[in-house]
């Protein structure tokens, strides 16, 4: 089959419509990933999909829409309430809401369900083509089938060239992972396959969301998946990859150990510990960028000839659930926890927040606490020569006959940035040696409570991040009442640390520091032990 390559136009749009109509294939972008498009509504032009992904043929399409005006005739009876208040807020956009099928969907387009997919999609070049072909259009990945899916017009183009009518060059993807897939089929509302849109976001909206099993594990034997996404293995390169879970100085060293042989995918911050060169994925603490990043490296590691991948385990929060989704089935479920040192969390979050209240509550769960704020308290710290160091830096009135003023010496070294990368630069060094040797006389699972464990480096330790926050007001009068502070102090240190949306960020699992988390907390030490 000759591949007619289309413009990103008006032009391009009405050309790639005139196709579609006549039963023919052709790959479109979206805001998540290229997408081969069919009309959904004709049968024997939706088998050609199947027939050029190589796609089983039990694995439900996504519908594509360029209005919600065009929802209500997909499927059977009313659109319930909650389903309307989700397209409103994220529809044009990376959702698709599964519901009972109307009969103008056909067999094939639903994978034999009786439940219909239907997205709204955000790219105005997809909208335009659906506008222009006059119908909805079933659109999935533009990929063969188990291969990664294509977030660019050359990686679409290198596997269906030949075999489709047209492929669009649209540039590339700006969300990098499929849409957010989620069911109200049974009245309740559940994520089956996790995307642009998190989980976080959907609860803001609809209330809780019930995470199906299949996100993080297999199906079962005999197992129909009800949505694109849930097969076994899928988005796979050729390679074997294996997922590696725990901290990054743990990575580094087992991937150090290992020599030639193996290709790495991991994070910006653990590039620097690695002799070995690498594909970065993007930060730690950066699920958009991961995303965005996942199957160009994926691609890349096809383009080098890997044949074995050793990739750092995404967090499963916020958009980091989707990258992990997807690089757990590039495995095919291949996990292995990382042997070496005791297991860490970091536990984090801004002052007044209530970290010692869960640090206690984690302590009954079975974690010992290493607690950095009284460590630092010790002459092992803040030693002689520290304490040189600091009376030269803030003056000698920080350390009154030889010991340290703590009150003066925050008083001092968080009056402004300059003063606290001074504190920072004379006491780290000290306080990472005295936490490492504190570690080493640790068994199981470890909670280090670390106020400045990122600026410190010491999250390179962590293979898991507990943050806990509260209210600013709620923190405010802890504060002051525990620290004998006025409000304007008070506020003034809250202004020399990180906002609490920097820990919310970075946490494996967040929680609130108020009342009763007894529930959450079991749930949190599960999490956050690796099981």
């Amino acid at each position: 089959m000759n591949t007619e390559i289309i413009p990103p136009s008006s032009q391009g749009a009405a050309r790639a419509g005139e196709i579609l109509r006549a039963g023919g294939l052709v790959a479109i972008p979206t805001e998540t990933v290229y997408g081969l498009a069919a009309n959904a509504l004709d049968p024997a032009a939706v088998k050609k999909i199947y027939e050029a992904k190589g796609r089983p043929s039990d694995n439900p399409l996504i519908v594509h829409i360029s209005s919600v005006e065009q929802w209500p005739e997909l499927v059977r009876g009313k659109i319930p309430e909650n389903a309307r208040k989700l397209a409103e807020a994220f529809w044009p956009g990376p959702l698709t809401v599964i519901l009972e099928k109307s009969g103008i969907i056909p067999s094939v387009t639903s994978g034999g369900l009786d439940t219909v997919a239907v997205r709204c999609p955000a790219h105005p070049l997809a909208r335009a083509v659906i506008e222009a072909a006059g119908v909805p259009l079933a659109a999935p990945s533009a990929n063969l089938s188990g291969r990664p899916s294509p977030t660019t017009f050359s990686h679409t183009l290198e596997d269906l060239q030949g075999r489709v009518d047209a492929v669009m060059d649209g540039g590339d993807c700006g969300v990098g992972v499929e849409s957010t897939v989620i069911s109200l089929a049974g009245g309740r509302v559940r994520l089956l396959r996790p995307g642009g849109v998190t989980k976080e976001a959907l609860e803001q909206v609809a209330g809780p969301v019930e995470l199906d099993p299949a996100v993080t594990a297999m199906l079962a034997p005999g197992e129909r998946a009800a949505s694109p996404g849930m097969k076994y293995k899928h988005y796979a390169p050729r390679a074997e990859v294996v997922i590696l879970d725990g901290s990054p100085e743990a990575f580094a060293q087992y991937v150090n150990a290992q020599g030639p042989g193996a290709d790495v995918l991991c994070f910006s911050e653990t590039e620097p510990l690695l002799a070995v060169p690498a594909l970065c994925l993007g930060s730690r603490y950066d699920g958009a960028e991961q995303a965005r990043r996942l199957f160009w490296a994926l691609h890349r590691l096809d383009q080098i000839g890997a044949r074995r991948v050793l990739a750092q385990r995404p967090n499963r929060r916020g958009i980091g659930l989707a990258v992990y989704n997807r690089l757990l089935r590039a495995a095919a479920f291949r996990i292995e926890k990382l042997p070496g040192p005791p297991w860490i969390v970091g536990l984090v979050g801004p002052s007044g927040a209530g970290k010692s209240t869960v640090a206690k509550e984690m302590g009954r769960l079975g974690f010992s606490l290493v607690d950095c704020d009284r460590l630092t308290r010790s002459a092992e710290v803040y030693n002689q020569e520290c304490l040189a160091a600091l009376g030269r830096a803030f003056g000698e009135e920080v350390i009154p006959g030889g010991v340290l003023d703590r009150r003066e010496l925050a008083r001092r070294a968080f009056r402004d940035e300059a003063s606290k990368k001074l504190l920072e630069e004379i006491t780290f060094p000290t306080i990472e040696r005295a936490v490492r040797r504190a570690l080493e006389q640790m068994e199981g699972p470890v909670l280090l409570d670390a106020p400045t464990l990122f600026e410190s480096g010491l999250d390179v330790l962590c293979a898991r991040i507990l943050t806990v926050t509260a209210p600013e007001d709620l923190r405010l009068r802890r504060v002051m009442a525990r620290d004998g502070l006025t409000e304007e102090q008070a506020r003034q240190r809250f202004r020399a640390q990180k906002p609490a949306e920097f820990y919310e960020a970075r946490g494996d699992f967040v929680i609130e520091g108020t009342g009763d988390n007894s529930g959450r907390l079991e749930e949190a030490a599960q999490e956050l032990k690796g099981r």
